[in-house]
């Protein structure tokens, strides 16, 4: 596939510079915007970019794509990229940029990164995920956690229980709650929001390494082992505490269901919090944050922008100035107050975070330090393409089934050998 996008984007190139010539060279900085961030606090956060862009003399040309996790966006770029019509700047993460840099089809980002003093500012696990060959080609937005429980604490009382601190009391709080006739788990059925709780349980049970032999290695024996196969029993107990309505259903309803009381607690990365924020809700009085079980373990997320090759001064000029102002102190602070991250940018002011962005900050000092940190395989920033695709597969289907944890992990390692 690669050397087809390669040649397409050759002749994206060459069909661009025509039309370009015809048309003359436009002063006005110009970036067609593609992403999928169309939730409340998701638009609050692109909003904010929108406008600063258009503050400095841009002009937004927004292209949102609804779909939480970014599958849907995914068959948009391939078709316009195989089209020849790349957009100016897209919402890509993880390995996802080195293929797409890989076929060319990036633009070199250095001079404004040596100009803004990136590889000051950004922390070295950042610039190892948005260079390729030692350039840039992407810049990152923000900092989210996945590994977080987020819970309505007036529903938890009714149980007497707080936030559960270990997988067995996560158990425990949920049995409460069910014969309380309160659903446990607000979760919706999507194959990215599966992979998301497997992920965390994955991280809890078995530890940073484990994940990261699961994920990373892709080793054999780890996917069939039996804490692997511990896993799947928690996610089998896991599909029990959730309501029947559950298919199908958007993350951030299924975060609706936690402000309104419908549900306890809900499993899912701090954009969860930007939702909570958006309509209103106070952390720490109307929902409480805690990271989901596990020995200090950090599962990272990190939205970035990468700009595609086009042509004409216009959109180049709007690609510097877009990733200009993403990392501008300014807009890393507004953005990611208006998104539930924290910045990628090392140094901006603590003052305007809340409490769960500030632990979010310290846990991930510690688990950097201790080894604990790693890269999410649900949102692509540790596994991408045909693997993720295929751990997705298997997961839902074991969620959605009454496939046994035997049975589970001979599939996903089957799986994942067939995906290499």
């Amino acid at each position: 596939m690669n050397a087809i996008l390669r040649k397409l984007t050759a002749t994206t190139i060459l069909a661009g510079g025509i039309v370009a010539a015809a048309a003359g060279a436009q002063a006005e900085p110009t970036a067609e915007v593609l992403h999928y961030w169309t939730s409340g606090g998701e638009a609050k956060a692109v909003k904010a970019l929108k406008e600063d862009f258009e503050a400095h003399g841009g002009k937004w040309v927004d292209a949102p794509v609804a779909g939480g996790g970014g599958d849907a966006q995914a068959a948009v770029l391939r078709s316009r990229v195989l089209s020849g019509n790349p957009p100016t700047a897209v919402q890509i993460k993880g390995p996802n940029i080195q293929e797409w840099a890989e076929t060319g089809a990036l633009a070199n980002l250095d001079k404004v990164a040596n100009e803004e003093g990136w590889d000051k500012v950004l922390p070295p696990l950042l610039q190892k995920i948005v260079k390729y060959d030692g350039h840039y080609v992407a810049v990152p937005v923000n900092i989210h956690r996945v590994d977080w429980i987020w819970a309505n604490p007036k529903v938890l009382a009714k149980v007497g229980a707080g936030v559960p601190t270990s997988w067995d009391e996560f158990n425990e709080t949920a049995e409460k709650l069910k014969a309380a006739g309160i659903t446990p788990l607000a979760h919706g059925g999507q194959p990215w929001q599966d992979a998301t709780i497997f992920e965390t349980v994955v991280l809890g049970i078995g530890g940073a390494d484990f994940f990261n032999k699961a994920f990373v290695e892709r080793d054999v024996d780890t996917l069939k082992s039996d804490t692997m196969k511990k896993v799947f029993d928690e996610m089998r107990k896991i599909r029990g505490y959730v309501d029947p309505d559950f298919p199908g259903r958007d993350w951030n309803l299924a975060t609706g269901m936690v402000m309104r009381g419908e549900a306890a607690m809900q499993i899912m990365g701090d954009w969860a919090k930007g939702e909570f924020l958006a309509a209103g809700k106070k952390p720490g009085v109307d929902f409480v944050c805690a990271p989901t079980p596990s020995d200090h373990g950090y599962i990272l997320n990190s939205d970035s922008f990468a700009m595609f090759n086009v042509q004409g001064d216009d959109q180049k000029a709007g690609q510097d100035l877009l990733a200009k102002l993403i990392l501008g102190e300014k807009f890393q602070e507004t953005f990611n107050l208006y998104k539930g991250s924290i910045p990628a940018r090392i140094g901006v002011p603590r003052d305007k975070f809340d409490d769960c962005a500030v632990k979010s900050m310290d846990d991930l000092k510690v688990a950097s330090d201790n080894n604990t940190l790693v890269g999410s395989m649900a949102h692509e920033i540790s596994t991408a393409g045909a693997i993720r695709g295929a751990i997705l597969d298997v997961v839902t289907e074991h969620f959605n089934s009454d496939m046994s944890s035997d049975e589970a992990v001979v599939r996903l390692a089957e799986a994942v050998e067939l995906a290499l």
